[in-house]
């Protein structure tokens, strides 16, 4: 018998206000499929395809404002007729989830060792005493360093894919015999991606747990996966193992969905792009040093250290390495919402002023006009009050457009990054990960700007959408020669859209140059241990 086995379940969600009328919008269509114990079982497909929203539904944690209907079984219960109380006892405890978005799933103003002890806690699973260490242990064994530190830290402290680790410690406190993990790996780098999966795994072995793994890396899930489901506009299109789906896929969209993710191969070629001139960057980067307070007494912790580089008009330039090492530091500082504390920064002749202040530096209004940013997190970087329209006009309004001019840039902005115009009138809450991704990137399109700092883009869209924001970029800076500054933990990506790379690492700038010989000739054992961790279609790690 299947240890988590889900039949005939379809969704219904009511959204809307009284205001703006409620609409009545079918989510999931007849979904079924099961899992057993030790067993792996992927969900894919594109963004508001319905697999999110199929796992919520089944364990109930969708709200009031969704209709559920079928039959949901774990270890032999009904989970949809279980009173809420029943229900409490298995959910965490039995039942551990890896919520998509980790800012959003933790509080800000609780510190995250309070955030881990909850689980025990709630559960009862530990006395006071036992407490520090079992949590300390978890952050150990998701791979973040210094858990003690860890352990009195707040979220905003850590970067993003520390951030997720910390969802995953959360989930696996108390070895469930079933792990739902939405976009689990989203925001990790390769390597740390490669260490949760064999910590899956490990627990599979261990423990004989049972996953349901959602995803949209088609790489991940080749690595991982016992069995497939792939799903499109609510309805399962085809199911089967990891081997007949990913070699012999009997449908056309899986067959799309696979070759879309072998454009983000390492060994893509990047588009024919037009050539920077070196001779005058748009943007220059000499010196640049970057350190934080830390909680000892007039102690500093140094992020960066004398980095160099420049930026064409028309050119892309791909940051990587791995969580922590400064990459998004980097992005903020060029996007001027943060200073250096030395060196010289200059975008388009105007210097961005330097010193160890913690504030936003000011910049002229041209200036800013000239650079935008897609953040990492679009959750938290979108207002939930506004609606996507009233969003993507706040730049022009912000910058004293006129007002009859802004609804055709806004439409503009919003169709060059696939945004459809049936999104405008929504709110961030009711858009699902993808589309509040391609909201950030229409935000950061509007003004039109000569420089964009893109920080993990692409972390919440799948494959295909992928391919087309990919697609757009190059035509962007092929039409308007716009610049880009992209930040990604996805090796792929940069392989098929930069035409230089800078990599990262623990002790700064490991190495840099064209992307075609970075990646075909790694001269840093760095760069080579993140090259190797890239996972492949075929099921294995590059070599």
């Amino acid at each position: 018998m299947a240890l988590f086995e889900v039949s005939d379940l379809a969704v219904t969600l009511h959204t809307g206000s009284r205001a703006r009328g409620r609409q009545v919008v079918p989510a999931v269509r007849s979904f079924s499929f099961s899992v057993d114990r030790g067993q792996t079982l992927a969900v894919v497909g594109e963004s508001g395809s319905g697999k999110s929203a199929s796992l919520l539904a089944a364990t109930r944690l969708l709200g009031v404002h969704a209709e559920v209907t079928g039959s949901v079984r774990f270890a032999d219960r009904d989970l949809l007729s279980l009173s809420p109380k029943a229900l409490r006892h298995i959910l965490g405890k039995d039942i551990g989830f890896v919520f998509q978005d980790p800012q959003s799933n933790l509080h800000p103003f609780k510190t995250v060792g309070r955030q881990i002890e909850e689980v025990f806690r709630v559960h009862r699973a530990a006395t006071r005493r036992e407490l520090r260490g079992r949590v300390e242990g978890l952050l150990d064994e998701v791979g973040i360093a210094d858990p003690s530190h860890a352990y009195r830290a707040y979220p905003a402290q850590f970067s993003g894919g520390m951030r997720q680790r910390v969802m995953i410690a959360i989930a696996i406190a108390l070895n469930p015999a079933l792990i739902i993990a939405d976009e689990p790996t989203t925001a990790l780098d390769v390597s740390v991606q490669a260490g949760i999966i064999a910590l899956l795994r490990r627990l599979q072995h261990d423990h004989g747990t049972a996953i349901v793994f959602v995803s949209h890396d088609l790489g991940v899930v080749a690595e991982i996966a016992d069995d497939v489901v792939v799903v499109k506009d609510g309805s399962i299109v085809e199911s089967g193992s990891r081997q007949d789906i990913f070699g012999t896929p009997r449908e056309e969209y899986t067959r799309a969905l696979l070759a879309a993710s072998r454009l983000h191969s390492v060994d893509a070629v990047a588009p024919a792009l037009p050539v920077a001139d070196e001779a005058a960057p748009l943007l220059s980067v000499r010196g640049l040093a970057k350190s934080y307070r830390t909680r000892a007494r007039g102690s500093r912790r140094t992020v960066l250290d004398g980095l160099d580089f420049t930026i064409g008009a028309g050119e892309v330039v791909g940051l990587v390495g791995e969580s922590g090492s400064g990459k998004s530091t980097v992005g903020r500082i060029v996007a001027g919402l943060q200073y250096a504390d030395s060196g010289e920064i200059t975008l388009g002749g105007v210097a961005f002023p330097t010193g160890l202040g913690d504030g936003i530096p000011a910049l002229p209004a041209q200036a800013r006009r000239s650079v935008q940013m897609i953040f990492q997190d679009p959750y938290s970087s979108l207002h939930p009050r506004r609606t996507v329209r009233a969003s993507l006009a706040a730049p022009l309004v912000a910058q004293r457009v006129t007002r009859t001019e802004i609804p055709a840039r806004v439409d503009r902005a919003a169709a060059d990054a696939r945004v459809g115009p049936e999104l405008l009138g929504r709110y961030p809450a009711e858009l699902s990960g993808g589309q509040r991704q391609r909201v950030a990137i229409a935000r950061a399109l509007v003004l039109e700007p000569a420089l964009i700092v893109a920080d993990e883009p692409l972390s919440s869209l799948d494959v295909t959408t992928q391919a087309e924001i990919l697609a757009l970029v190059a035509d962007l800076i092929r039409r308007r020669r716009t610049a880009f500054l992209f930040i990604t933990h996805d090796l792929g990506v940069v392989s098929s859209i930069a035409q230089r790379v800078i990599v990262l690492g623990p002790d700064g700038v490991e190495e840099t140059g064209s992307t075609a010989e970075v990646f075909g000739n790694p001269q840093s054992a760095y760069t080579r241990r993140l090259l190797d961790a890239v996972p492949r279609l075929d099921g294995a790690r590059a070599s």
